[in-house]
């Protein structure tokens, strides 16, 4: 019998032999590959289709972004009002969302009403309208929301960081005005969805306690459709960093604080380095122990919050680092940004820093893996990433076996004030 007087003996994350539960893979009859995870106790399930339609593809600004939202804003046999209220009574939820490369709708549902629900799907990328009116509607809604984002330092800090790294006309680094959403037409977003939805590539994730006649439902609904499965390739397009490194903007008068971004250029997750370098950026400043956060928040009391991190791009990435401080603590919280660097390229880390941060990170990954949704979400960033099975692993064993003297080399190597931009915006 199990003694609840003794407490149960403590594990050492790094002690677990993480593992990957594998996908199913399945093609329609067009080609279209579909990854299956059929797991969980409960009955729902999640359906995300990935389109080649961000704003990699777009030849004026807005329009992939604005695509993507009204495809759920009518059809030519149902307005928005029904399609909605059609989610709403099975008690799912349909979701789009537009990123760099990618565009993607997501259904989540009971699996006993996958069948009432993926018609709908079926009629969002089939008869989609783009009526003049729903347009109107976007427009005014996304100046608005612009309009009270302008007003916040972090808001402008975080456009232009990235326009600083990536270059102004870089995908990465553009970003949408009043007149870009101004000169939104109907026909634009036509031509677009014609392009990369009716006749685009598609990969489609599937995940949850799946119906028997999955694959069957989804070939009927979505196997005819004239998209194709995708080379998993983008065209790069060339990076224009901008050559002046140190920025001060004057955004609010009224502003108490100042919105700091410090960020390098860095290479994506096909680098030899990368993987080492995220157990770096831990230490650094990539959770809350971390040692930017132990000086600045809990030392110094510069800030709520600091954090590093590496940005999540398929094409070229960048390493930043990200607060908001008091204006006239603002050069001091830099200077101690810079600071830890150099104590990081300095000194070796300690053993007992680095087992807590293998262990922070082991931690992490299991709670990543804990459930269908999950495992899914992590198979779609390999898969879109262009990687393979082996490069989990391989970044599980970067975490629990690079040593102190490899990150100290790591440290020596990319985190050198002289590399980085620095952006503050009051």
């Amino acid at each position: 019998m199990l003694n609840r007087t003794q407490a149960p003996p403590i594990t050492e994350a790094t002690e677990y032999n993480l593992k990957l539960k594998p996908y199913n893979l399945f093609y329609l009859d067009n080609g279209v590959p579909v990854y299956v995870i059929d797991a969980g106790a409960q009955d729902v399930l999640q359906i995300e289709m990935v389109f080649y339609a961000g704003n990699f593809y777009e030849k004026n600004k807005a329009v992939a972004s604005a695509t993507n939202f009204l495809l759920k804003n009518g059809t030519s046999t149902r307005n928005a009002f029904q399609l909605n209220e059609t989610f709403d009574y099975f008690g799912a939820s349909c979701s789009r969302a537009c990123y760099n490369e990618t565009a993607t709708i997501t259904l989540h549902t009971l699996s006993k009403h996958t069948d009432k629900l993926l018609p709908l799907i079926n009629d969002m990328l089939t008869n989609a309208t783009f009526l003049e009116e729903e347009l109107a509607i976007l427009k005014q809604n996304s100046k608005q929301r612009l309009k009270v984002n302008l007003l916040k330092c972090e808001f402008i800090a975080a456009r232009k960081i990235d326009q600083f790294i990536y270059g102004e006309n870089h995908p990465y680094g553009t970003f949408n005005n009043d007149e870009d959403y101004d000169a939104l037409t109907s026909d634009q977003l036509k031509t677009f969805y014609n392009t990369y939805y009716l006749n685009g590539q598609c990969a489609i994730f599937v995940a949850g306690k799946l119906p028997t006649n999955i694959i069957e439902l989804l070939n009927e609904n979505f196997g005819k459709l004239n998209i194709s499965k995708p080379t998993f390739i983008v065209e790069k397009i060339k990076t224009v960093p901008l050559i002046q490194k140190k920025h001060i903007i004057q955004n609010d008068e009224k502003a108490v604080q100042g919105a700091i971004r410090i960020a390098q250029p860095f290479p994506n997750r096909h680098h030899q380095d990368f993987k080492k370098v995220i157990v770096l950026n831990t230490v650094y400043g990539g959770y809350f122990g971390s040692r930017l956060m132990s000086n600045i928040r809990e030392e110094k009391g510069y800030t709520y919050g600091i954090y590093s991190y590496l940005q999540n791009h398929m094409q070229e990435s960048a390493w930043l680092i990200s607060t908001e401080a008091g204006k006239d603590v603002c050069d001091a919280t830099i200077e101690e940004i810079y600071k830890e660097m150099k104590l990081i390229r300095d000194t070796p880390i300690d053993n007992e820093e680095l087992s807590l941060v293998r262990n922070y990170m082991i931690g992490g990954i299991l709670g990543d893996l804990d459930g269908p949704f999950q495992i899914i979400a992590k198979w779609k960033n390999i898969i879109l990433n262009n990687l393979d099975e082996k490069y989990f692993y391989d970044s599980v064993d970067a975490i629990k076996n690079t040593s102190a003297e490899e990150l100290q080399a790591l440290a020596q190597k990319y985190l050198l004030p002289e590399k980085f931009y620095e952006l503050v915006v009051y």
